[in-house]
């Protein structure tokens, strides 16, 4: 016997619960708990209690995982799609606010992670007091930063602060700046006149002089500032050992030595 039409097309379309998990990609269990909890109703049962979907269903799912995507609860798709007069432009905007609010702390995580992997390269290891160094630093308020390098610098210079190396960067002379400052710490106990300590030196030279050629003051009053703990702090710079500073300080004046050694050399001979 024969179904008639509006029945056929009806048995047609319908889909078992297996056949909507392979084409949507939800699985068989999530499926059931949207069911229990009413956000997506079979168009019927079986005899057997299994679950079967129609068209419809099979849209309104495509709703629900397209809103899943945007960040929503299933509490709050099931309001959405369940309401004709549901504000949508309202849902929207509250949720992009959300997502803002999510991307600036993970954007701070992002800053946080660099600035633990950096001072790794810098340190040689990681441990609880480097750690508590970057915990101390990121607690400061950015307007006493602020306020410190107005009072310091002049507003020339504080363009030029700008260039300065940064812990939680990524870019470029940042990273080399971390890897130059990790190789000379780890070679201090060869001195700071060894060829490889005056090697990384000529190399910390020569990237300052590609930023801050003849802008000495300015390098000078920087330097002061570093070594001193209190104001690197109010700086808002990273936390050098004293000990590293020192040496750094006098493998520079070596490196200086010689250059002139080598250029009054020149001179003589020329």
């Amino acid at each position: 016997m024969e179904l008639p039409e509006n029945l056929r097309k009806q048995v047609m379309k319908s889909i078992p619960i297996q056949e909507l998990s392979k084409q949507t990609g939800i699985t068989v269990r999530t499926l059931r708990y949207y069911d229990q909890i009413g956000l997506l109703i079979p168009a019927a049962k079986t005899p057997g209690k299994h679950r079967i979907y129609s068209e419809e269903e099979l849209k309104k799912l495509q709703q629900i995982q397209f809103l899943k995507k945007l960040g929503f609860s299933l509490q709050e798709i099931s309001d959405m799609i369940s309401n004709p007069e549901w504000n949508w432009s309202s849902s929207l905007m509250n949720q992009l606010d959300f997502v803002k609010n999510e991307q600036n702390k993970l954007n701070q995580m992002e800053s946080a992670l660099r600035a633990v992997l950096h001072s790794i390269a810098v340190e040689g290891e990681t441990s609880w007091d480097v750690i508590q160094k970057l915990i101390h630093l990121s607690g400061r308020d950015p307007s006493l930063k602020h306020a410190f390098r107005q009072q310091m610098f002049e507003r020339r210079e504080e363009e030029l602060l700008d260039l300065l190396p940064n812990m939680n960067s990524t870019d470029p002379d940042s990273l080399e700046w971390i890897a130059l400052l990790g190789q000379l710490k780890k070679r201090m106990e060869n001195g700071p006149g060894s060829p490889e300590v005056q090697r990384i030196i000529r190399r910390m030279d020569e990237k300052r002089r590609e930023h801050f050629e003849g802008e000495d003051p300015f390098v000078d009053k920087l330097w002061e500032i570093r070594k001193s703990p209190a104001q690197s702090e109010q700086m808002g710079l990273y936390p050098i050992e004293e000990e590293l500073l020192q040496f750094m300080e006098l493998a520079f004046n070596i490196y200086a030595a010689r250059v002139v050694e080598k250029l009054d050399e020149e001179g003589e001979t020329s």
